[in-house]
């Protein structure tokens, strides 16, 4: 027996019988020898990880633009901690961590420079919108390449429960719920860690009802809402939190939307992001052959307009390299630069 075959009778023999086995697969879109050490989940979490997409998560905003601090989150930074919550969740309720972990580290490979904001500003001014989870899902199915083809053919599973892990729409797994509902755990917890960091609120400010349910301390509140879920999910066919306890993370969410996503010094530069992203989607829109010569190229593929491709290209960027994009295109250089 080879070690994937004696890791899925593991799986068969140790999780629970509403875990997706990755035996159980519903497969990729082009057909793949199987791996003789790892099941598909664990090859999908391994593409993932060495993907351009996923390096470049490590200079992308995740709430402030262009913070100067060494310790405030990035978009990769919170990738990991949805991971590591996701992984905890699924452990406990003896899901499938492979699965949970592969979902967790690509459910963000489609954000954009300078966060929401450039994904706000992208769906204004692209023909066909733009939402980042629609965009992660674009970059593992077309716009990333493995041995000379488009995308990573991935398995279902995984690209269910990155188009899935926002919105409307539940993933079909569990283990992709539990993604959808560790993103926001990771995200209100750490966002609220960082804003207090740059002084846009204090402790002081969060609402005291949802403190004392919730608890004083970063680590007390997500230890809380993990240890709520697993008690309110265990056994069954869906991933959720007790009334009480969605309700005062809920809470705690809109008083972030209030007191920082929406104003105060989060806000201060987006206009400048604004305004970046726009002359530099107008800039290639009319003059397309600037454009590096591999995004060019998706124009041959009927998944892409120009219009797709100065998108896909823009929300590729790097916060830094956007900026120094900017400059290059707009800013004029000093004389003893020529």
């Amino acid at each position: 027996m080879n070690i994937r075959l004696r890791t899925e009778e593991k799986e068969l023999q140790a999780l629970s019988k509403n875990a997706t086995l990755s035996r159980n697969s519903k497969g990729r879109k082009y057909k793949e020898d199987k791996c003789d050490i790892r099941t598909d989940f664990q090859r999908d979490r391994d593409r993932i990880i060495h993907s351009k997409a996923f390096r470049r998560l490590k200079h992308k905003t995740q709430v402030f633009i262009a913070p100067e601090g060494d310790h405030y989150r990035t978009r990769l930074t919170h990738t990991l901690e949805v991971s590591q919550i996701s992984r905890t969740i699924a452990r406990a309720l003896e899901l499938n961590e492979d699965l949970t972990e592969a979902i967790s580290l690509g459910h963000d490979l489609g954000h954009t420079p300078f966060g929401h904001t450039g994904e706000k500003v992208l769906n204004e001014i692209h023909t066909g919108g733009f939402r980042h989870n629609v965009q992660s899902l674009r970059i593992v199915d077309f716009l990333e390449q493995r041995n000379g083809r488009k995308g990573l053919n991935l398995t279902y599973e995984v690209r269910d429960g990155i188009l899935n892990h926002t919105g409307e729409k539940n993933p079909e797994t569990l283990e992709g719920q539990i993604v959808k509902i560790a993103d926001r755990i990771a995200y209100i917890n750490h966002d609220i860690d960082d804003s207090i960091r740059g002084n846009i609120i204090t402790l002081n400010d969060l609402p005291e009802d949802c403190i004392k349910v919730l608890g004083v301390s970063h680590s007390n509140r997500i230890n809380t809402m993990i240890v709520d879920i697993i008690e309110n999910s265990k056994d069954k066919n869906e991933i959720s939190m007790s009334e009480e306890i969605e309700f005062y993370t809920m809470k705690l969410r809109e008083f972030m939307f209030k007191n920082v996503y929406l104003t105060g010094k989060a806000k201060a530069e987006e206009q400048k992001a604004i305004n970046i992203i726009k002359e530099i989607y107008t800039y290639y829109l009319n003059d397309f052959k600037s454009i590096p010569i591999e995004h060019r190229g998706h124009c041959d593929d009927s998944h892409s307009s120009k219009d797709d491709v100065v998108c896909d290209y823009i929300a590729g960027m790097t916060d830094r390299y956007v900026i120094n994009l900017f400059t290059k295109l707009f800013i004029p250089l000093p004389w003893d630069k020529y």
